[in-house]
């Protein structure tokens, strides 16, 4: 008997005027109906990356919020974790209107994050280790800024197959740049400072407030093959 939970969110609001909520997803199982505990470490893994986001922005207008989902599992046709962000991007509509959203996610949550883009507060989408498997539809994210990151030691999720989706992708949305981390795999624990240093510079570029420093990746105005394989 599946266990059906309500959603949860961790609200760390913006220290100054709200200029973009930043939506965090984290990852799970292809079918499972077991509710996510707060200490479960797919959830947890995300929550360094809310932190380094929020220290990065402070006094940028960044708000977060981290949603830990009723179940662990995507659960094929129901799609629990996409059904719980489109109820988190509602609550946005209603208490953030007009404020632009980037959604972070990482493995399923990547998946959710690039369905859920078709939602019109979304600008971008930052995808990390995403599960895409080949008939993801590439459509909800025309007209966003993506951003994929996977590190080449994956072996949960595939960078190969996460380099397809990204090359389907790129004809539709306004930006796709997708970057490969020597080293690091499922996780993202190896070489983490990186994974959340771009994560944060990302966000902060989104809403126009990032430092005068360059990207930490090479030049998204780079070839195509360049600017989906590029590694760190």
């Amino acid at each position: 008997m599946r266990i059906v939970t309500a959603a949860r969110e961790t609200i760390r609001p913006a220290t100054a005027a709200t200029r973009v909520v930043v939506l965090v997803l984290h990852g799970g199982a292809e079918k499972s109906g077991k509710p996510v505990r707060r200490w479960r470490l797919a959830y947890l893994r995300m929550v360094p990356f809310c932190r380094h986001i929020a220290r990065a922005g402070s006094g940028s207008g960044a708000e977060l919020r981290l949603v830990r989902n009723r179940v662990r599992g995507w659960n094929a046709p129901e799609e629990d974790p996409v059904v719980d962000a489109r109820k988190a991007l509602r609550r946005i509509h209603e208490q953030r209107p007009g404020i632009p959203v980037v959604v972070v996610g990482h493995s399923m949550g990547g998946r959710v994050a690039l369905t859920v883009a078709d939602d019109p507060a979304v600008a971008a989408v930052c995808a990390l280790s995403p599960w895409t498997p080949p008939e993801m539809p590439v459509e909800p994210i025309t007209g966003r800024d993506v951003l994929i990151v996977h590190g080449t030691l994956d072996r949960t999720t595939s960078p190969h197959a996460s380099y397809h989706y990204a090359r389907r992708a790129a004809p539709s949305a306004a930006a796709v740049t997708r970057i490969e981390v020597r080293g690091s795999g499922h996780a993202m624990l190896r070489r983490a400072h990186r994974w959340h240093r771009m994560v944060a510079w990302y966000v902060l570029h989104v809403i126009g407030t990032a430092t005068s420093d360059p990207a930490p990746w090479p030049n998204r105005a780079a070839p195509e093959s360049p600017r989906l394989r590029a590694r760190v």
